[in-house]
């Protein structure tokens, strides 16, 4: 960014002050020294001479007065003067005239604070905007080195040094009468820097543009990256986009499109409820890709807003684009205060589901019928800025209900109030910086004395089934249903006071919290537990002996591929040598000594920086660029496959089967068939598919891959959202947790094999279903998805203690290579 042209003080003070010596007393004269005496006294004096040229050079030639930039913007009130439309206009000579009584008088405001006269440089007016005459300006300072923060804490007072300048004897009758100050000096909340963001004003930038766009009433504007869609937007560059509405108007802004690259300390854009750079006003910062299904629109408080973008010298992306419009204030989007009345409703925060706009206070009043009570449940709550997500005074946007403060992100549902009365009110505070998405609430009139009628009333006063308390599992989302409990013989007693499935001891996940539920596991202290269930001393650890039998003491140890015995859990190199290292493929580091663990890595990347299956949510577009639908001619989808290359699918060999009817609905069987058994297929294209970003491969395991228990993996697919229930028209997904294999075997009866891998939530409400047959069960490693099973079958759909099964991919990774050479 080319620095701002600011009228600069050349009058700084350069001069050095020495302290003056102190006055040495008055000598009596004596008798003058011998010639030794003599040349000692001239050899010191020299040395005098010599020590002080020193000094002196040094002071004035080394010691470098070390000063830097600091640039701060801001927003001043002009209420004497009257917005005219040449102050759109930078160039226009109105616009100049003002500009010119702004700074003068910045200067002079500047002039009664110490710390920032003697450091202040210059000031520019970047725009001007309605009410009555709003100026956005930026100051440069040059700062000593340790006296950043004195200068923050004092630009942050700049509201008592225009009070200051305004009272003084001196201002001149024609002088602009400033109100409503706002700088982006330190916040008294705020412990960060937050002066004007410094990546706004790299030396790097090649270039930088500025323009301008002002929205009209049935009129639908747009403003885009350079060079979009067509090329990727320029390296080196800063960019500005000024966006306006007519008085009375907010600014809504719309993104269609957003790609950028994924680290924000790159390629950026920040949007801002002002027409400078104000870090108090910021409402985002974007980097990375949002899908078009998830809503990206902003709205501004006032009828201006500023969209910046700076990027960096290389990795360019296609870029943005967005629409610009304007709204009415008090129009339907905006409405927020009321009074709601009746059995039950709904109410949200403004623009829900999208971003609410900044400095936007509302309050319902909620009345239901005497003798009744009001009980409001939030379904959506997202008000929540990185860092305050654990606020506990709420000091920036929160929602506010019978005096108490909620902020941050909370799980659906799991935040409800009741009162007292048959009356509430609800109040949405949010600040001058970062939106949220808001929250979506219901209320309802409810019987005080009976609450939750047949069900248990969790402390945050979530109503569930009864059955669901002391199950182990956190159903009201503050474990309130878990505690006070007494552990029945089947359960695990564990040493915080909770109560777990006995199915899940030993099984190496710690689900007490505590470790109660892997203690006396067959292991003694100073014991490790081989993957065949052996205990050996740890000593025995990477010693170069197979003391587990099955080599998995020898895993992870460091060694290099030709000092380490091939067994069925170590990685072979394309070389057949072996290493140590689990799971080393497409992990970025070069483990083989040929390199052949870091070969066809071009796969298991999406585009997300990343719950219908049952349970689950929309996917967002290119989420999953691995993920196939198979269709039926004549029948739609009836099965999910994986992309494994260019020409070959992995799916469920069930989903292949030659009796139409079981292909139209591949339902998951309950009993070993030979289907189930060995339950893959492999599918060959007619031709090849151009990879794209929603179109991608993703990883194939090696043979020896480990996928533990306990690792969160993702299914995704078409099928059913509930058992019975219909297709999801919508790419769900879900998160769930692979399960202990012996656990898993004891609930499904002993059908499982050890080409069969489990997964879900034992809780139950999340699973696959009905025509997910035959999709990923994708697993994530580092930056990168690991195809870890094809969803096979399963008892039902999502219910408690009833995993889904999948076929466990690495046990077929030979035949896969064989038949396709992948």
């Amino acid at each position: 960014m080319s620095s701002p042209s600011c009228e600069m003080d050349k009058d700084w003070d350069t001069s050095v002050q020495f302290l003056p010596a102190s006055d040495n007393k008055k000598l009596e004269k004596k008798k003058g020294p011998g010639k030794v005496g003599a040349v000692i006294g001239v050899v010191i004096f020299l040395a005098v001479i010599a020590l002080m040229t020193g000094l002196l050079v040094w002071h004035f030639h080394f010691r470098k007065d070390v000063r830097v930039k600091r640039m701060y913007s801001g927003s001043i009130r002009i209420i004497n003067q009257v917005f005219e439309d040449a102050y759109e206009n930078s160039s226009s000579s109105e616009f100049k005239a003002l500009a010119n009584q702004v700074t003068s008088q910045l200067k002079v405001i500047y002039s009664k604070s110490p710390q920032l006269a003697k450091y202040y440089v210059g000031s520019t007016v970047q725009a001007f905007s309605e009410g009555s005459v709003i100026a956005y300006y930026l100051s440069e300072f040059r700062v000593p080195v340790g006296q950043e923060a004195a200068v923050d804490n004092a630009m942050s007072s700049m509201d008592k040094l225009v009070d200051k300048a305004r009272r003084s004897f001196h201002t001149p009758g024609n002088a602009l009468v400033f109100e409503d100050v706002m700088s982006s000096g330190r916040a008294k909340t705020q412990t960060t820097d937050i002066s004007l963001d410094t990546r706004l004003l790299s030396t790097s930038f090649s270039d930088s543009f500025k323009f301008s766009e002002h929205a009209r009433t049935d009129h639908i504007g747009q403003i885009q990256s350079p060079g979009f869609p067509d090329s990727p937007y320029p390296s080196n560059t800063f960019l500005q986009w000024e966006l306006r509405a007519d008085p009375n108007h907010v600014i809504k802004l719309e993104f269609d499109t957003m790609n950028l690259e994924a680290n924000c300390k790159n390629d950026f854009v920040k949007i801002y409820d002002s027409l400078v750079a104000i870090e108090r006003r910021i409402m985002e910062e974007l980097c990375g890709y949002y899908s078009p299904s998830s809503p990206l629109t902003f709205m501004s408080s006032g009828n201006v807003m500023l969209v910046t973008m700076a990027t960096n010298d290389k990795k360019n992306y296609p870029g943005f684009r967005a629409k610009v419009s304007q709204v009415p204030r008090g129009s339907k989007a905006l409405t927020c205060n009321g009074h709601l009345t009746g059995e039950r409703g709904t109410f949200s925060s403004p623009n829900f589901p999208n971003y609410y706009p900044p400095q936007t206070r509302c309050e319902w009043s909620i009345t239901v019928d005497p003798g009744k009570v009001v009980k409001v449940t939030f379904r959506k709550f997202l008000l929540s800025k990185s860092g305050l997500e654990n606020s506990k005074d709420c000091w920036k946007d929160y929602v506010e209900v019978n005096g108490k403060k909620v902020c941050g992100e909370q799980p659906d549902r799991t935040v409800t109030e009741t009162s007292k009365t048959n009356t509430m009110s609800v109040v949405f505070f949010s600040d001058a910086s970062y939106v949220g998405r808001g929250f979506d609430a219901e209320f309802e009139a409810i019987d005080s004395n009976d609450p939750c009628p047949d069900q248990f009333q969790c402390r945050n006063q979530r109503c569930i089934k009864k059955e669901l308390q002391c199950d182990g599992w956190n159903d009201c989302g503050e474990m309130s249903d878990e505690l006070n409990c007494k552990c029945s013989s089947k359960d695990i007693s564990c040493k915080n006071g909770l109560c777990k499935p006995m199915f899940w001891k030993c099984d190496g996940v710690d689900d007490c919290g505590d470790g109660t539920d892997e203690e006396n596991c067959g292991c003694q202290a100073g014991q490790m537990k081989c993957k065949n269930n052996k205990c050996v001393s740890e000593k025995n650890q990477c010693d170069g002996r197979d003391d587990c039998g099955d080599g998995s003491d020898e895993l992870n140890c460091g060694r290099v591929a030709s000092g380490v015995t091939c067994t069925d859990l170590t990685y072979r190199c394309k070389n057949n040598k072996c290493i140590s290292k689990v799971n080393p493929e497409c992990d970025g580091t070069r483990d083989c000594e040929d390199g052949s663990d870091e070969e066809n890595c071009d796969c298991g990347r999406s585009m997300f920086k990343t719950s219908r299956i049952v349970g689950g949510q929309d996917a967002d577009e290119g989420e999953f660029p691995w993920q196939v639908s198979l269709h039926v001619k004549n029948s739609g989808h009836v099965c999910g496959a994986s992309i494994i290359s260019p020409r070959w699918l992995v799916t469920a060999a069930h989903c292949v089967q030659d009796d139409g009817r079981t292909r139209s609905y591949p339902t998951p069987t309950t009993t070993n068939t030979p289907t189930t058994m060995n339950d893959i297929a492999l599918m060959e294209l007619d031709g090849p598919v151009t990879y794209s970003d929603h179109i991608r491969p993703v990883c194939l395991p090696a043979a020896q891959h480990d996928f533990p228990a306990g690792n969160t993996v993702w299914i995704t697919g078409w099928g059913a959202t509930r058992e019975g229930g219909f297709a999801a028209p919508v790419l769900q997904k879900a998160q769930v947790r692979i399960i202990n294999d012996s656990v898993c075997n004891n609930l499904m009866g002993g059908q499982i094999t050890s080409r069969m891998l489990c997964a879900g939530v034992l809780s139950g409400g999340i699973d696959a279903c009905q025509g997910d047959s035959g999709g990923p069960l994708s697993n994530p490693s580092g930056n990168r998805m690991f195809l870890a099973g094809v969803v096979s079958w399963g008892d039902g759909c999502a219910r408690r203690n009833k995993p889904g099964i999948y076929t466990r991919v690495t046990k077929f990774r030979g035949w896969i290579n064989e038949k396709t050479g992948v």
